[in-house]
């Protein structure tokens, strides 16, 4: 079984995903940053390939994939950097998280390949049209048992939703907000609404929600409204502030236990 499939099926509420860009904030601190994350009880990790034109995502990524690219971080080098991690005793789930360019260059067929050979259970690409997903993507990333998790926002429709629902596996991403990413201090009425809206779908797959979780109040309503939640830039930020996960990741879950 898929290790995010099975993550879901053994905990269905209050799971924790973080987001880092591999090469960040040194070329080598991919296998020390999932490592640390796992011994520290971090349900599944979401690793992010740097690109030049992040577009999707706020200052703090942004500067994140900079620095990462300066450090000479790319594709090929990332998967170099997985390749030994299972033998190594890593057991969570890892996403790579990247835009469609580099995915495109290196090919579909060679990346879901790549990906299968380093034991990457899913795969977020936040520019992918649905319609190349269909047509492309999924019929090669069936086959390697690679899961594609599909983004929604408080704009996507109902009936793209349950398309999005019947046409992929593993959980659906719902971004909290149609800005780009970065810490919000909490989750107004209008994101309270859409998650509530999207509750009331009863979608056949578990949700995770992501954008924007910084503080208690967000995580609980994160966790409260999905399985569970997703944090990058907070966690980002604090990786640059102190250059080394284990302190990155003792504060902050400091930041998320406090009012």
């Amino acid at each position: 079984m898929n290790r995010i499939n099975k993550v879901f099926r053994e905990k269905s509420k209050g799971l924790l995903s973080l987001y880092f860009c591999a090469g960040h904030p040194t070329l080598d601190s991919t296998a020390d940053i999932i490592k640390t994350m796992e011994n520290k009880g971090i349900d599944f990790i979401e690793v992010g390939i740097p690109f030049s034109d992040p577009m999707a995502d706020g200052p703090v990524i942004q500067d994140a994939a900079t620095k990462a690219l300066r450090n000479g971080m790319s594709l090929q080098k990332l998967f170099a950097q997985l390749e030994p991690l299972r033998k190594q005793g890593v057991r969570l789930p890892l996403i790579l998280m990247g835009y469609m360019n580099p995915i495109y260059h290196m090919g579909y067929e060679a990346f879901f390949r790549r990906c299968k050979e380093v034991d990457v259970d899913g795969v977020i690409i936040p520019d992918l049209p649905f319609k190349d997903y269909m047509d492309e993507v999924k019929p090669i990333a069936d086959r390697f048992d690679i899961r594609v998790i599909m983004l929604i926002t408080p704009e996507t429709s109902d009936e793209r939703i349950r398309f999005i629902d019947e046409n992929t596996d593993g959980f659906i991403y719902m971004v909290s907000s149609a800005a780009t990413t970065g810490a919000q201090k909490e989750f107004d009425e209008a994101k309270q609404a859409y998650f509530a809206r999207i509750d009331k779908m009863q979608l056949k797959h578990p949700r995770m929600i992501g954008f924007g979780i910084s503080n208690r109040q967000t995580l609980q309503s994160a966790q409260a409204n999905a399985a569970g939640a997703i944090i990058g830039s907070k966690f980002v930020t604090l990786l640059d502030k102190h250059g080394s996960p284990e302190p990155a990741l003792d504060e902050l879950f400091k930041a998320l236990s406090e009012d």
